[in-house]
Formats: C-alpha cells, structure tokens, sequence
C-alpha cells in the first residue's frame, strides 16, 4: 500500500478530490487513522490538499478504553489543526440490551448526516477495507442474500466513499508501522460474540490458510461479481420498462408479463419495491383482484391484470379536505363548478357528469373529501339510502380507486354526492328550482 496508490484509488471514486469536501468517520482504529492519516499527508501540499473535517463517537462502551480512543484521534486532529466533532454516548441515547451492534450503526450514521448538513459537506468517508468485504460477502452468503448482496459493500455509494476497500488489513497495518501512524487496538473484536466478529476470527483465517493468494483472488472475483451485478441490473431495468403501463400518478406493471418471467426476474423487479420476500412475492401472482400489499416505501394493489404501486410518500401527501364553495351568491340564478383539476386521472373515476343542486336546500360551505366510516347518502336512482363503502362494493370500484374518489359533503358533514357516480337525490333541483349551483366534470 502506497500513498500514490490511495489517491488513485480515491481520485476513481471522485473527480479532483480537491474540489470537494469530506466528513472522514475514525474510530481510532488502524483502518480509519491511516484513512485520516493519508488524507493529512495530501492536506499538507498546498495543490493537493484536501478539504476535510473529522467525526469521532465515543460510544462509553469499553470505560477508560473508550476514553482513550477519543484521545488519539482528537490528537491526531489538534495537532493537524484538523476540524474535530465529536459525539459522546449519554443516558439519553438508551443503549438497548441486544442488538448493540445495529444501534451504534444507526447512531453514528445519523450523527454523520447531521455533520454533513451542518457543515455543508458532500461526502462521508469509510475506512472499510478488503477484508470487511470478505466478511459482508459470507454474511450476504449465509442469507441468500442475492447478486447484490454477493457484490459486497460498494466502494462509493451516493454520498459515502470507501477509498480503502481494495486493500487488505495487512497491508493497512503494514502501513500504519512504516509510517509511525498511532492507534488503537479495539480488544472487544477479539471475542466471538457476534456474527461479524465469529466470521473474522475464525472462518476468514482458515480461509485464508487455504491459498496465500486468496484475498487477491477474492478481490478479483468481487470485482467480477459488481460487472454481473451492473448488467443484470440493466437487463431488469430494459424488462421492467416492457412490463410498464403508463401512468403520470404512479408505476403500474402488466401482473400478466411479469408472471411469464423466472422467479429470479420478479424478486429483482419487486424488491426494488421493498417486496423482497419469497413468500410475499409468489403470494402477489395468486392474490385476488382488489388485494392490497405493503412495503416500508410502497403500497401494492392488485387490480385486474395490472400490479398499482402507490409511494407511501405521495398517500401522504394527498389533501385529505378540499373547500369546494364557501357560500352561494343567490343574486345569480346558476353557478357552475368544474372539478376537473381534483379529479385522479384513473379511468374508473375519471368520467364526465353533471349535478345539479337546489341552492336553497344546501347547507354551507361545501367540500370535497375522502369517504368516512359511516357516510351514507341517498344516490339519484335507487330507492331509500345506501352506504357509501356498500355502494363501492356494487359498482366494483378497486381499491386504488376508492381511495382516489371524492365525496362531496356540505356543512352538516352530510354526503351530496359520490364523485362521479351519483348524486344525492334529497337536494337535486327540479322544475322550481331558482337558484342551481351546477358542479360537473368535463374529462
């Protein structure tokens, strides 16, 4: 391991490394103060240097050890005249009896984006190296974890950049002792009480033990696994577009095309949907019409022969309320309202019509919203009330579009009307009608 070596390594991830910012994560390890390290040594040549900042977590999990791990890497940094953030584990964090491992993750990443932020800067640096790709590797392997599991930990991804992950822990430590680098030594690695570390200890070196060139060989085959990865990834992508269906609201695939394709086919193209089960997916194809799934990001709707998949995001985002008319100018005989602009554009609700009100008998103001539990009305054309949810059942609405349909209510919260399909026949004008307020679509 070179220091030229690094910065090629880094100058692949981002084009003139001196153009840009970076927020460098150390531990105190061997690993993240070589990281900090080379990035010192290109900051001291004036057209090399780098613009960097430094953040350190003191987790307060291993006592004066902890303590001391701050210690060297905020050294490091006053010494280097280096920007230095540090976050130190209180009370208040509520450290969990399991899963240490996944709390201290999620932590030092939110503390990391919060850091960004502030400091306005565009990448965060790992000091991830070669052998934690060998690790990720079994952990994905244990886990049928896929193609994109197999490639490993990406060198850079989106905004977080891994300029070490070509090189071995050897090579790191090697390095460390040519260049009088000081770290510290996390002894907790040593026990086996985790996947990760049982994974380190004892499977990698009998690994290794196996060929002297199996890191190399390693990093060759990672590197032909990410070439598999990117072409399988564009081949999905080239499917799915031929089993997408049109829609400016939402993605809709043919449910019919995506059946023909392999099981391995769908698992790609659904779980970029947060559907990455087996079960769940093969549950999808034998679903009936009307069905509904859930992901973290999306809603799935089984409608026909058509798979509707909502962002969870843009639900949120829908008005659950809209004020249609406040009052009525009763100096005008008619007034008409389009509410095309609300409509959904979903075939099933997006129809023409026309209503027309005995002003007098409404009660304002008027508003569209979304149907309620218990809203019932007395639709134009059949005898006595009906509920509005059995009304949809009738008609045979999907679920999409019961979720998209506006029912419009006057003062008293009492229905007029289910859009676009019947209006209420209590308060519709008649021949002595004097004042009608008109609301209508034109599709």
């Amino acid at each position: 391991m070179k220091k030229a070596s690094f910065k090629n390594q880094l100058e692949n991830l981002v084009n003139s490394p001196e153009n840009h910012t970076f927020l460098l994560a150390v531990s105190g390890g061997a690993d993240s103060m070589v990281l900090l390290s080379l990035f010192a040594s290109f900051s001291s040549s004036r057209k090399e240097k780098l613009k960097f900042q430094v953040a350190h977590i003191n987790y307060k999990l291993r006592g004066k050890d902890s303590d001391l791990d701050q210690k060297v890497v905020q050294d490091f940094c006053e010494k280097n005249h280096i920007r230095f953030h540090l976050y130190e584990v209180s009370e208040q964090d509520r450290k969990p009896e399991h899963s240490i491992q996944l709390w201290a993750r999620e932590l030092r990443y939110a503390f990391f984006k919060e850091i960004r932020e502030k400091e306005n800067l565009e990448f965060l640096v790992t000091a991830h190296h070669l052998n934690d790709q060998l690790e990720t590797f079994i952990i994905h392997l244990s886990k049928a974890s896929g193609i994109k599991g197999l490639s490993g930990i990406p060198a850079a991804d989106r905004n977080i950049l891994r300029p070490l992950l070509s090189f071995t822990k050897e090579e790191i430590y090697q390095f460390a002792e040519e260049n009088s680098i000081e770290y510290r030594e996390d002894l907790s690695n040593k026990k086996s009480d985790y996947l990760r570390n049982k994974i380190r200890n004892e499977i990698v070196p009998k690994l290794l033990e196996t060929n002297e060139h199996f890191l190399e060989n390693f990093k060759k085959s990672s590197s032909y696994l990410n070439q598999a990865k990117d072409f399988v990834e564009k081949q999905i992508t080239a499917i799915e577009s031929g089993l997408s269906i049109f829609n400016k609201d939402h993605k809709t695939l043919s449910k019919e095309k995506l059946d023909q394709e392999s099981d391995f086919v769908k698992f790609e193209i659904l779980k970029k949907y947060g559907f990455n089960q087996e079960e769940e997916i093969s549950k999808i194809f034998t679903a009936a019409n009307g069905s509904s799934f859930y992901s973290k990001e999306y809603q799935l709707i089984i409608h026909k022969d058509e798979l509707i998949l909502i962002p969870k995001s843009e639900e949120k985002k829908l008005p659950g309320e809209i004020l249609l008319m406040e009052s009525f100018n009763f100096s005008e005989n008619i007034i008409s309202i389009n509410i095309q602009e609300v409509i959904e554009d979903i075939d099933e609700i997006n129809k023409a019509f026309e209503w027309n009100f005995d002003a007098e008998k409404l009660h304002f103001p008027l508003r569209l919203r979304r149907q309620q539990d218990g809203d019932e009305f007395f639709p134009c054309g059949f005898s006595g009330k009906k509920k509005v949810s059995k009304f949809f059942r009738d008609e045979k609405l999907s679920i999409l579009a019961r979720q998209k349909i506006w029912v419009l209510t006057d003062g008293n919260n009492s229905v007029l009307g289910v859009i676009p399909f019947r209006q209420d026949r209590r308060n519709a004008s008649d021949e002595r009608t004097k004042n009608i307020l008109k609301i209508f679509n034109e599709k």
